[in-house]
């Protein structure tokens, strides 16, 4: 018999995909099998210090102060009484998140969870229209806001009066500040007592599509994907100190920044006013951090300054967010000694699905289907392909895609099974191998080419410091390769160098793969998060291939 729902506010419930549209959720693994009952803040923060005994173990880093788990439930359960008592909301009411990565944000989020709330955390570089859009599709009443981003988040409250309260944190001298109104309330409040099903999150995806959805993670889909890749691939332990440029508005950083440093007991450092290469590297050292998270460009930028400067206490490097480029992970591998962990995941499953670290890493391949999750290529009918074909990933696993109020729910979950919408290949041993997204695999002149493939190429050019690489529609060929190029300083985007990118195309992969068109560009088009928008090199147009960057 499943738990009732704590949430009263049933505006996210009754909004989720009908039954039919539903994924299939399997619970295969012992691990798996978690009580009806549960708050994801009572079992990852509050039991850390009454039960684990890391009460007085470091949780929260930053450069002037650090959290124990003890501090950080005690500040959490002060902020909750905030949210419930002078705010008046009630389980099931979302509260609009805005910030960086910092204890600040991080102590809001978990208040908000913990009261049973819907936590709709949003980027810091989104601006008032669409934050706008946020607010309409999931209908805030409170935001909880860094006071150093309130500008645009006030622009975007003018236009959305459902939006009755701002409050800004990070700004305890403020007399109306949310620290302000949290001090002096009890250290110790019960969580809410949420069903496992009941809403913890609303992760809106980070628009690499230009059209962003909302998709619906639960309290239970938060730890069972703790006891997946946490569990049997990254491995952390409590005396890991975790460092990464994901934003804790983005799952990828949400997981790997917050939700599994606690669930292993270790901790993690935040650096708000975000990180350039060097300045990572310099954290690293200064801070002693063992584990990393961050984009492949940002390790192939952090590279030349890692191995000239060592990060002696780096142990695990994890990579996610984009394709890696074997390229990218050989150049790392050279300048640490550390053999990157690679993963594809997704905001609709909250996290990493394919995956592989130390000995099971093989080269040019994500991984395996981690533990809890099966994963098959398959055709346009959703039948398996034969191992060495490219085809459609499917999956099925403790979590799946439940988007709120989204017609594109139907193309997300077909049968039961997610479609991420990427191409892989599966070799016999059972490894990943990705190629494209699968609405950007090109098919040129009868050939299926993707784009990763030829970026990796590229890479191992001296001169290419980035690349991209898209098909762009030709009359004789149905579409030809366009590589977009920035280059490295000291080099000259000219017709010599076009000729040399594809003649060295030719001969590191098969030769019909060439990019027959070549742009210099400044920089690539990047989310907030990392990942390339494909779609924005589309609509540039025909671009000049001799521009120098």
């Amino acid at each position: 018999m499943t738990h009732p729902s704590a949430q009263t506010d049933r505006f996210v419930h009754d909004r989720l995909p009908p039954p039919e549209q539903l994924p299939i959720f399997r619970y295969d693994l012992p691990e798996l099998q978690l009580p009806d009952q549960l708050n994801l803040v009572e079992e990852l923060l509050d039991k850390a210090v009454s039960d684990k005994g890391w009460g007085d173990r470091p949780m929260l880093r930053e450069a002037d102060r650090t959290w124990t788990y003890r501090e950080a439930a005690a500040e959490v359960s002060r902020i909750a009484q905030v949210l419930t008592g002078e705010l008046g909301l009630v389980p099931g009411n979302r509260v609009l998140l805005r910030g960086g990565n910092s204890a600040s944000m991080a102590l809001a989020w978990l208040a908000v969870v913990k009261a049973g709330l819907i936590a709709v955390a949003t980027m810091p570089l989104l601006r008032a229209k669409e934050l706008g859009d946020i607010i309409e599709k999931s209908r805030p009443t409170v935001a909880l806001c860094d006071a150093r981003l309130l500008d645009e988040l006030l622009a975007a409250q003018k236009a959305q009066p459902v939006l009755a309260r701002v409050i800004a944190f990070h700004a305890p001298e403020a007399a109306d500040s949310l620290e302000a109104m949290a001090r002096g309330k009890p250290e110790h409040v019960p969580a809410c007592p949420t069903a496992a099903d009941d809403i913890a999150l609303l992760a809106f995806t980070s628009g690499t599509t230009g059209k962003p959805k909302a998709p619906v993670t639960t309290h239970r889909d938060v730890l069972a994907m703790c006891q997946t890749w946490p569990r049997h691939i990254l491995k952390a332990t409590p005396e890991d100190i975790v460092i990464g440029s994901p934003p804790l508005a983005f799952t990828f950083g949400l997981g790997g920044l917050l939700i599994f440093p606690m669930w292993a007991g270790a901790s993690v450092y935040f650096h708000d006013r975000g990180y350039t290469p060097e300045s990572m590297v310099q954290a690293i050292r200064e801070v002693g951090a063992t584990i990393s998270y961050t984009a492949p460009t940002f390790y192939r930028q952090m590279a030349p300054i890692a191995q000239r400067l060592g990060v002696p206490s780096l142990r695990i490097s994890v990579s996610a967010g984009e394709a890696l480029p074997d390229a990218t992970r050989q150049l790392w591998k050279e300048a640490t000694g550390i053999e990157m962990l690679d993963g594809i995941g997704g905001t609709e499953v909250f996290h990493i699905y394919i995956s592989a670290a130390g000995n099971e890493v093989r080269r040019g391949a994500v991984g395996k289907a981690v533990p809890g999750f099966t994963a098959r290529v398959v055709d346009d009918a959703g039948r398996e392909v034969p191992r060495g074909t490219v085809g459609k990933l499917a999956i099925i696993g403790p979590v799946g895609c439940r988007y709120l109020d989204d017609a594109r729910q139907a193309s997300y979950v077909k049968e039961g099974w997610n479609y991420p919408g990427d191409a892989f290949v599966q070799d016999a041993d059972g490894y990943f191998f990705y190629q494209s997204r699968a609405d950007d695999m090109i098919i040129s002149a009868g050939y299926n080419i993707g784009g990763p493939e030829v970026e990796d190429a590229l890479l191992q050019h001296p001169a290419v410091a980035e690349c991209a690489v898209i098909g762009k529609p030709d009359d004789e060929r149905g579409m030809v390769v366009k590589a977009f190029c920035v280059l490295k300083p000291g080099h000259v985007g000219d017709e010599a160098l076009v000729k040399a990118l594809q003649d060295h195309v030719k001969a590191t992969i098969a030769p019909y793969k060439y990019p027959r068109e070549v742009s210099f560009v400044a920089a690539l088009p990047r989310t907030e998060t990392g990942k390339l928008q494909r779609f924005k090199l589309r609509q540039l147009g025909d671009i000049p291939t001799t521009t120098t960057p």
